[in-house]
């Protein structure tokens, strides 16, 4: 870049950087809007429309329900290219509903919480966007800014059926982040998962009286189980195989007709996922012979990537996160997160929040969970990074981080989050040769292996209560 651009781009950020400190108060008033709402993946109609109707009111264009779904959209600024990505999430957990405070309590028993976090991410990503906008205007950046609202990303849906209907195909750079307890550019790769249902039917009739009439479809499943759990000898140390029966029958005397069991299969890579898929799938079908059932259905919910990294990207996101500064705590906020260290057995020793930024890591990180970010990273280069919003040593998925997430730690760390998010989305707006290298890192590390997908090319998302 020249010495004029390097400096009008240094002046953005700065601008950038302002912009979202005089929005806090508004920033805390969205992320605790969509903590409450506290709704479930695909339906989250209230938490996608706090923030599309906020983008809209900042100048953005928004389109709603796109990819068949409700509560996703795309939001867009600017003309031209090049066009750079925010990636947004605001779904929420079951059973994990819990008041802002660190004791257990929740706000309703049973319910849903955001106990990964995602109120405060899809917040800072939206305050990115629109601080990148209205920065890229007072700079005379050229290009584009878009926002996406991607729902579901609990079930590893979302992006998935985005990616689906070729909505990232233009970008020329994605970027996102995640809540967490430490503050960090990870350059990590999740690993691939399907989600797939079986469904089996058996012939119902009275389990003592006439237990011969009958054909367990709960026999089918029990045994499919069994067979899944013997095959994880046989697979490579990285794949992870995990079911819960979501249909079991209705009362012992009734041999049940009808069971279905939902699995995730997942491994480090897709190719590995197939196999194990394929393998799976003859477990079912045996299951069935030897319990003289049918299996009725196969259905694949979602069928997600493993993330590519980028270091050209991370390196950009680790440079801003730096010059943002990790967040700061006070003493009280503080005092919240060591009461709740106190309800976690085995909380590793350091402090009660991370205040400091990690290193960035010399070679991707291999992950144990997985993201429908990898979806995106596989049609163009993406990288993401956490930030402390939650107290050090919170277990994923948890009442804890509810808890942190629905006060000022989670919104400090979604400060900087946001920070980070639109200084290096306006350096990819303005440096071509940042973009050139991400791309080129992308080519090489994607080689020829198309992106495949294995959902049904016109099977609609998911949606609770949707018929098909």
């Amino acid at each position: 870049m020249s010495t004029v651009l390097t400096d009008r781009l240094q002046s953005a950020k700065q601008d950038a950087i302002r912009i979202i400190d005089s929005d806090a108060d508004a920033f805390s008033e969205v992320n605790r809007a969509i903590w409450r709402f506290a709704e479930p993946s695909l339906l989250e109609h209230k938490s996608a429309e706090q923030l599309a109707r906020l983008l809209e009111e900042n100048g953005f264009t928004v389109t709603r329900g796109v990819a068949d779904m409700p509560t996703a959209f795309v939001a867009e600024w600017g003309t031209g290219r090049p066009i750079i990505g925010i990636l947004a999430e605001y779904d929420s957990l079951p059973s994990l509903s819990q008041k802002a405070q660190p004791e257990r309590e929740p706000i309703v028993p049973g319910g849903y919480g955001h106990g990964c976090g995602h109120s405060v991410f899809g917040t800072a990503c939206t305050f990115a966007g629109i601080a990148t906008k209205q920065a890229m205007a007072r700079a005379g950046i050229a290009g584009r800014v878009r926002v996406y609202g991607c729902p579901a990303e609990e079930l590893l849906v979302g992006k998935v059926y985005m990616a689906r209907a070729g909505l990232f195909n233009d970008l020329d750079a994605a970027i996102s982040w995640h809540p967490a307890d430490k503050t960090q550019v990870s350059l990590g790769s999740g690993k691939a998962m399907v989600s797939v249902h079986y469904t089996f039917a058996g012939v119902a009739s009275h389990a003592s009286a006439s237990p011969h009439r009958g054909r367990s479809a709960l026999d089918a499943v029990e045994l499919m189980n069994v067979a899944a759990n013997y095959m994880r000898e046989h697979v490579k140390e990285d794949a992870r195989i995990h079911y819960v029966i979501t249909d079991g029958g209705i009362q012992p005397n009734v041999v049940p007709p009808s069971a279905s069991v939902w699995y995730y299969i997942r491994a480090d890579r897709h190719e590995d996922v197939e196999a194990y898929l394929a393998w799976v799938d003859q477990i079912a079908k045996g299951a069935a012979m030897m319990t003289q059932t049918m299996l009725v259905e196969r259905k694949i919910d979602t069928d997600c990537h493993e993330l590519v990294p980028n270091r050209a990207i991370a390196d950009a996101l680790d440079r801003n996160l730096r010059l943002v500064g990790p967040p700061r705590f006070s003493d009280e906020e503080k005092e919240f997160a060591t009461r709740i260290r106190a309800t976690i057995p085995d909380a590793p020793e350091g402090p009660a929040l991370n205040e400091d930024i990690a290193p960035l890591s010399t070679e991707p990180r291999r992950g144990a969970g997985s993201t429908d970010v990898g979806d995106v990273s596989w049609l163009v280069p993406t990288e993401q990074f956490r930030v402390t919003t939650q107290a050090n040593g919170c277990p994923g998925h948890s009442w804890q981080i509810t808890a942190c997430t629905g006060t000022s730690i989670g919104e400090k760390g979604g400060m900087v989050a946001a920070k980070t998010l639109a200084c290096t989305a306006l350096e990819l707006l303005a440096d071509a040769g940042l973009r050139e290298r991400a791309k080129k890192e992308f080519q090489e590390r994607r080689g020829g292996v198309p992106y495949r997908l294995l959902i049904p090319s016109d099977q609609k998302p998911p949606i609770p209560g949707n018929a098909g």
